[in-house]
């Protein structure tokens, strides 16, 4: 069993955020007895009831379906698991995109499925024979910072809490090559 992931956000973000901390959230969504309904229903009631901004409905809703025991860390709705990190690199989107393609290509033997580079954040995706994937985002790596990307690495549709840890190994080994 895989325990439930800490918080990353603070209640002091959150309640700056939303207006209501964590517990708050949690307690308003038991008393519409929220874990019997879909994480896109609960998503959604958090947006439409509470006018809670998309992102943050999103963190809200995982973070509420791992305390209840509703999806263990790195479980996606479908029940399959994802595994990602990301780094700060030098080199603007494009550039940056290029570079991840290219290792990603070395490192599975075989090019994406698909390239999306028009996007704010560009990104290229493989489907694997094994029915797992691979997505790479990259993003402007913040204000004030000239020729830097943020670069995503997600590992897609795992079978279990199992593989996570050996998927971000695989990931950090990537990343670091950019990097390097």
């Amino acid at each position: 069993m895989v325990a439930v992931s800490p918080s990353t956000i603070s209640d002091t973000k959150l309640m700056a955020a939303t207006g209501k901390t964590r517990g708050e959230w949690h307690a308003l969504l038991d008393a519409e007895n929220a874990p019997t309904w879909s994480h896109t229903q609960i998503a959604a009631w958090l947006h439409r009831e509470h006018r809670v901004d998309g992102w943050w409905a999103q963190g809200i809703t995982v973070g509420y379906e791992q305390a209840r025991g509703m999806r263990l860390p790195g479980q996606q709705p479908d029940g399959t698991f994802a595994a990602g990190i990301s780094r700060t690199v030098d080199g603007d989107r494009q550039t940056t995109l290029d570079r991840a393609v290219s290792l990603i290509n070395d490192h599975l033997d075989t090019g994406p499925d698909s390239v999306s580079r028009d996007a704010k954040h560009p990104t290229a995706r493989w489907r694997l024979a094994d029915g797992t994937g691979m997505l790479v985002t990259v993003s402007p790596a913040g204000i004030g910072t000239v020729n830097r990307s943020r670069v995503a690495l997600t590992r897609l549709r795992l079978a279990g809490p199992e593989s996570l840890a050996p998927a971000k190994a695989e990931l950090a080994e990537i990343l670091n090559a950019l990097a390097g």
